[in-house]
């Protein structure tokens, strides 16, 4: 593709809240299922200051609701420099969402001390590296004054970085040789990585955190004290058998433009449901997909025909301790 070698830097239409006040941490962790409190304390006596100041944090995490479900994928980023500071944190999330996820940090803040606030005049960017970047991280960190965050995706390295800056700054002389991408590049590569992000890859009261890689994704704290929706979740962790998760699809023809209804089954060669189609674009996507059955040819039936799909394993994932 045309300067491939040069970082894309994706304009995210995500939007970010601000959340800030003395109980902000503590607001925040009875609500996600990440460790806020490793964000917040992320100044710690190990770090250089350096490395504290000059690379926010970022953390990863999703609200549940009470049955355990997924209702909202975000990223936490950490703005205040040092513990001692008053907790100011800005959280990611699906703009399609940010009138309900406001709403629903309302209803639990009861009398905290903690301010919650949109950020319109921020900006919001996915850097991905080219394949000869080298080692982006130490050019980027150079010419860090006009980005209010830079940090690697927590998710997992294969996303590259975030950036969040004023809007308008000029992205050449925070990123020199870089270019803007196309947003569908960057959605291409999600599907490939088999990463979900938004409402459309992970439904709102409908995804299973654990089946949708959450663990992977560094997204979840096992020993963490309580928040919304654990029990379900503690629970199936501790039984250990994950039968279905989230996995990039390959499809053997371009899929139609939004003519696939969400939670299509993807069926086997037999015709029984071997899970369910997510979302997609081009002829790459992201399913639901019982493990048992990703070895298979795999189908979905679009309005009467039959289109061929693989699934495949990120190799990003954990390697499994034995075969």
């Amino acid at each position: 593709g045309g300067g491939s070698g040069a970082a894309a830097c994706f304009p995210l239409g995500r939007a970010l809240l601000a959340v800030r006040g003395a109980q902000a941490a503590l607001f925040l962790q009875g609500l996600l299922t990440n460790d806020v409190t490793r964000l917040v304390a992320a100044g710690d006596a190990a770090a250089p200051p350096s490395a504290a100041a000059g690379l926010p944090r970022a953390l990863y995490a999703h609200a549940l609701n009470v049955q355990g479900r997924c209702l909202y994928d975000v990223i936490l980023y950490r703005l205040h420099q040092s513990p001692e500071e008053e907790p100011h944190i800005l959280l990611e999330c699906d703009s399609g969402v940010l009138d309900a996820i406001q709403k629903h940090l309302k209803l639990y803040k009861i009398r905290r001390k903690v301010d919650i606030a949109p950020c319109l005049d921020l900006s919001l960017w996915a850097i991905v590296p080219g394949e000869r970047d080298g080692d982006l991280g130490s050019s980027l960190a150079k010419c860090a004054d006009q980005a209010l965050i830079l940090t690697p995706d927590p998710r997992t390295e294969v996303m590259g970085w975030r950036l969040i800056t004023k809007k308008g700054a000029n992205l050449s002389e925070i990123i020199p040789g870089s270019h803007i991408g196309n947003i569908q590049d960057y959605h291409r590569h999600r599907y490939k990585q088999g990463i979900p992000e938004g409402v459309k890859d992970l439904p709102p009261g409908v995804a299973l955190p654990l089946e949708s890689n959450l663990a992977y994704m560094n997204g979840i704290s096992f020993t963490k004290g309580c928040y919304i929706g654990q029990e379900l979740t503690a629970r199936t962790h501790h039984m250990g058998v994950i039968r279905k998760r989230l996995l990039p699809v390959h499809f053997s023809a371009p899929l139609p433009k939004d003519s696939i209804p969400e939670g299509t089954e993807i069926l086997t060669e037999s015709g029984k449901s071997a899970g369910k189609f997510r979302a997609g674009g081009g002829e790459l996507g992201i399913g639901l997909l019982r493990l048992a059955n990703i070895n298979e040819p795999l189908c979905l039936n679009i309005a009467g025909d039959k289109v061929k799909l693989t699934a495949s394993i990120p190799e990003w994932w954990p390697k499994p301790a034995s075969k």
